[in-house]
């Protein structure tokens, strides 16, 4: 605050003020104004989050809690006698197939949804999505392909029944994408009774191929005979953007997916050659009849016709 002016020299009507004014010792604490509310007390009111807390104090999450870590890192359990140092890396790569499945039927369950409500534009966002996870699958068989076939053979009998054959989400993904095998369900036996129910819910429901033609037909194109549906498609490759966007989206998710088939096949043969797999079935001769798999087949077929 400054000092006190010169009462001789202050204009009139401060001299009394001046004269009123307490001295103010130097060495003094400051005082608190109390007509000014302190800094925090001036802060406006956050808005009702619901009790979240944004920062380290007061929070009821952590990074480790919210993803459950603990938990989450405590599966890479292995089974060889003795140890084998790369089968920790061989079940890492397969926990994570079965992570980005889960999310891969997730994002394709709605993008089918999405199409059976007439929305081409949010179906083709999600499939896009499932295109780049697809992408991170294949890198992913690149980090098997650094483990020697002398590597994996080191725990291999130990694996004795499971196999990648067994995979229940991996099947999910063929039937919902519209290959659909029923014989699975019984081929399938180790899977549990709510493995089997997933399996016959997704041979249930609609497909995407199902769904895609649902959205034709919604938008006036013929989709019942096979006819129909070639001159529709046609259609839609000279007139419709965007369900010609959408049908290449749902071409790229097939395309990927026989990519990674071939990649894996390509990578089973580098390991074990022609042994049979350790579920029983033929190893890479079976993986090798399955690249022929298509899930959109009148997709690729329009291709002689445009």
């Amino acid at each position: 605050m400054p000092a006190p002016r010169d009462r001789d020299h202050a204009p009139p009507g401060d001299a009394r003020r001046a004269e009123a004014a307490p001295v103010k010792d130097p060495d003094a604490a400051p005082e608190v104004d109390d007509a000014v509310p302190d800094a925090a007390a001036a802060r406006p009111a956050a808005p009702d989050d619901g009790g979240a807390h944004f920062g380290e104090q007061g929070g009821r999450l952590s990074y480790a809690s919210y993803l459950r870590l603990p938990d989450l890192l405590a599966q890479q359990v292995t089974v060889a006698e003795p140890v084998a140092h790369d089968e920790r890396l061989f079940i890492t790569v397969h926990q994570v197939y079965e992570l980005w499945f889960a999310q891969c039927l997730h994002e394709l369950g709605a993008a089918r949804d999405a199409m059976l409500a007439g929305d081409a534009a949010t179906s083709r966002r999600l499939l896009v999505r499932v295109h780049v996870v697809e992408r991170v699958l294949l890198g992913t068989v690149e980090v098997l392909e650094t483990m020697t076939p002398q590597d994996f053979l080191a725990f291999r009998n130990a694996l004795a029944p499971a196999s990648g054959f067994q995979s229940v989400q991996y099947r999910e993904l063929e039937f919902l994408s519209g290959a659909r095998d029923p014989t699975y369900l019984t081929r399938m036996a180790q899977a549990s009774p709510a493995e089997r129910a997933a399996l016959q819910r997704r041979l249930d429901e609609p497909s995407l191929w199902e769904a895609f033609l649902a959205l034709l037909s919604a938008r006036g194109l013929p989709v019942e005979a096979d006819d129909d549906r070639r001159a529709s498609l046609l259609a839609v490759a000279r007139e419709r953007a965007d369900l010609w966007d959408l049908a290449e989206a749902l071409l790229e998710h097939d395309a990927l997916s026989a990519r990674w088939r071939s990649r894996h096949v390509d990578m089973v043969e580098r390991q074990i050659g022609t042994r049979s797999g350790t579920g029983g079935s033929s190893g890479a001769p079976y993986l090798r009849s399955r690249l022929a798999l298509r899930y959109f087949p009148e997709l690729w077929d329009l291709r002689s016709e445009l």
